[in-house]
């Protein structure tokens, strides 16, 4: 089956997302939405390029498209009538807190995210209410902040199909140690990985030790975990299997997000992890197909476990909680942080507000970055 691909969100994730989606096999068609066509036409093109000097000859073209006119984007949705949505859009792109005092800055870095939600959540609920409004069924796949946004947006009928990155950025460096650890061919080898974004953020940069997780480790398709170290095959992400962080960094959530694509357009049912599957908070092993999601939970382990799991892991991020009709409640010690070092104290968010905070949070951005000039 060939698809028609929206694509929303052209910044340096997204942009490495496209670059790797054009390279897929088959005659699909993309369309490339943003509010300033001329600065998205040259991107566009080099990722098209590329892909025509590596073979491949996929169709795409750029349009008009400001996901702040709700109504505008659902009349080109329900125009293009895309198979599959891909959304990379945000109002703070990675690093957002680069103008700010170096050791303001440092201080964001190293604080839960969660507060900084309204910043993400804003583009997305509005793109997900125009998917709605254009009375289309697209597969969705949502590269920002998913573990969190997605839940949210289950309580108002939202969510997207499914996130990319997060948990799935650890997985291959897992399996290279484990293959190592065990003494087997890397294909014989397999990870089963639950565990919300704070978590896996972590998992590459120090050790988890203590923090919500489950894993099973599997050897020819066996579970052994029990004859491993898990602490050792964990190490060699900190050592062995480091990786580069930052914009360059960014290319394991794309290479995530190729894969789940992969899955859908070749209706694989391969076994992958992705956060915020279904809607549920945190991330999961799942199966991917044509239709879109299922979980696929190890043996040793009920969703109910799985899901306490992740919601410790979002409390990590100053998620506390998500009320049925959407609110978000922030933790007492996130929100402290950020009061402290931003001036901005937001405890309890509705849904219907989040246009509001995510403005308030950008102007103390901007204001304290001018400060710092």
């Amino acid at each position: 089956m060939n698809h028609r691909i929206l694509f929303v969100g052209l910044g340096n994730l997204g942009s490495l997302m496209l670059d790797l989606f054009l390279r897929i096999p088959g005659k699909h068609q993309f369309l490339v939405g943003g509010r300033q066509p001329d600065r998205l036409q040259p991107r566009v093109n080099l990722s098209l390029l590329s892909a025509l000097q590596l073979g491949y000859t996929p169709e795409v073209g750029c349009r008009f498209l400001d996901l702040n006119n709700i109504e505008q984007v659902a009349e080109t949705i329900a125009q293009f009538q895309p198979t599959i949505v891909v959304c990379a859009a945000t109002r703070q792109r990675l690093g957002g807190a680069q103008h700010l005092p170096q050791s303001l800055a440092a201080q964001l870095a190293r604080a839960p995210m969660g507060p900084r939600l309204p910043l993400h959540l804003s583009l997305v609920y509005k793109l997900m209410q125009a998917v709605k409004l254009s009375e289309t069924k697209p597969l969705v796949l949502n590269a920002i902040y998913p573990d969190v946004i997605h839940p949210i947006l289950q309580k108002v009928g939202l969510a997207p199909t499914t996130g990319v990155g997060d948990l799935a950025n650890n997985v291959p460096a897992i399996k290279l140690a484990l293959a190592s650890y065990v003494n087997q061919p890397l294909e014989q080898v397999d990870v089963r990985l639950i565990m919300a974004r704070a978590v896996s953020y972590r998992m590459s940069r120090a050790s988890i030790k203590g923090l919500p997780f489950h894993i099973t480790l599997l050897g020819n398709g066996e579970d052994i975990t029990p004859q491993v170290d898990v602490d050792q095959v964990f190490k060699a992400l900190l050592t062995t299997f480091r990786r580069t962080g930052g914009d360059t960094g960014l290319l394991m959530t794309a290479a995530s997000a190729m894969a789940v694509f992969n899955g859908m357009v070749k209706d694989t049912h391969e076994i992958l992890h992705a956060p915020g599957p279904c809607g549920l908070p945190g991330g999961y092993p799942v199966a991917v197909h044509a239709q879109g999601i299922d979980i696929a939970l190890p043996r040793q382990i009920h969703m109910h476990k799985a899901l306490l799991i992740n919601q410790s892991g979002l409390r990590l991020d100053g998620i506390e909680g998500i009320e049925e009709d959407g609110t978000v409640v922030f933790t007492d010690e996130a929100m402290t942080l950020y009061r402290d070092m931003l001036g901005y104290e937001c405890n309890r968010m509705p849904l219907s507000e989040t246009e509001e905070w995510a403005t308030e949070l950008q102007e103390r951005y901007l204001t304290l970055a001018s400060l710092s000039q």
